[in-house]
């Protein structure tokens, strides 16, 4: 069974998400002086590669997680390549993660660098999850030297978009009769699982606001979006009933991305997919996990969507057999019958990876 927070259905819950900012490069730009107050990247290199993350100096540029090293350069030619120190980054996440817990135990974390609280009844006994946030950003920075960024509000899907809302260093609480309202001025392009193309989408139809949202109904919405309907139209109205879920087990991890215009070249196809690897394998270095099934997605212009997996002997052990297994299964699209708008990759069939101690962490904050 995953734990989840034991509140009543019927009662408001208090969510607090909790968001590092600029996590990978802030540590950096920690503990190495000469970055701080300049544009540094994690990861890729300036000739090859892509980038982890990004400074808050170099976002100002444009450089971001997931692009180019040599496009990151073309933006921002002083930009500073360094190289990833997982193991550090999972250290702090430690750190923070003891924090949360002397608060609650309803803790869901997402990546290294956010989670989700469910504060409603915690620890400490305090009524405010206001307060509680404001405590957990001032031991962060004191404990870590590190700023979060913090969103307090009635369900997760506020919450994050509060987080988001005054970073980086920031807090914000949407309140239970703030909720509607706040969600009707927001542009459809900031809900949470809304890219790009699918914002494209929503224009289209007339769709540019969540107001524009909350007025088509829920059949208009599943009849062009599918199931991703009924979550679009209970965030129109600020309605999200997941409850915080606990340390989840992870049964796979993935990447994918949906890209502006359709691919139809395997050259585009190979470097469209790249980062989606490149993130994958990143994923496998933080939470200390490897796969032995190995899949790709592929969704075409039709949003027809194939899948194409390989299972293999023993856990794919190293980030040059992940991209090789990933561009053998690639391969086996062509020829190709119209262009593909989105390409994913994932593992499964996880199991951790055996150090000297035997132990491994599980992905925490």
């Amino acid at each position: 069974m995953i734990p989840s927070s034991s509140v009543a259905a019927d009662v408001v819950r208090k969510i607090v998400h909790i968001d590092m900012d600029a996590f990978y490069a802030s540590v950096e730009q920690r503990d190495d002086p000469s970055l701080r107050g300049r544009a540094v990247a994690v990861g890729g290199s300036r000739e090859r590669g892509v980038v982890a993350a990004a400074s808050y100096e170099a976002r100002r540029f444009g450089v971001h997680s997931a692009m180019s090293s040599l496009a990151a350069r073309r933006r921002c030619p002083d930009l500073i390549f360094v190289k990833p120190r997982f193991e550090v980054y999972r250290s702090v996440s430690l750190q923070v993660r003891a924090i949360f817990e002397e608060y609650t135990s309803c803790i869901e974390p997402l990546s290294l660098d956010e989670a989700y609280l469910d504060v409603t009844v915690n620890l400490q006994a305090i009524a405010s999850a206001t307060r509680i946030a404001e405590d957990l950003r001032a031991r962060i920075l004191r404990e870590t030297g590190l700023t979060a960024s913090a969103g307090v509000s009635y369900n997760k899907f506020l919450a994050k978009l509060a987080s988001d809302h005054r970073k980086p260093d920031g807090l914000f609480v949407i309140a239970p009769r703030d909720g509607p309202g706040f969600v009707e001025a927001l542009p459809v392009g900031k809900f949470h699982g809304v890219g790009p193309v699918t914002a494209e989408r929503m224009h289209q139809l007339g769709i540019f606001t969540g107001l524009d949202l909350r007025n088509r109904d829920r059949s208009f919405l599943r009849r062009h979006f599918g199931k991703a309907g009924d979550y679009y139209h209970d965030a129109a109205r600020g309605i999200d009933h997941r409850p915080v879920r606990a340390d989840r087990t992870r049964k796979s991890i993935g990447s994918e991305t949906t890209f502006a215009q359709d691919l139809t070249a395997s050259t585009d196809l190979m470097a469209g997919l790249q980062p989606c690897i490149e993130t994958l394998w990143a994923h496998c270095a933080r939470s200390g996990l490897r796969g032995r099934t190995v899949t790709l997605k592929a969704k075409y212009a039709d949003f027809r969507q194939v899948t194409r997996s390989r299972t293999f002997a023993m856990p794919i052990d190293s980030h040059p057999a992940l991209i090789e297994a990933c561009f053998d299964l690639l391969e086996t699209l062509n020829p190709l019958r119209m262009g593909v708008r989105l390409l994913g990759c994932s593992l499964s069939n996880l199991a951790p990876v055996r150090g000297d101690s035997d132990l491994v962490q599980p992905m925490l904050f």
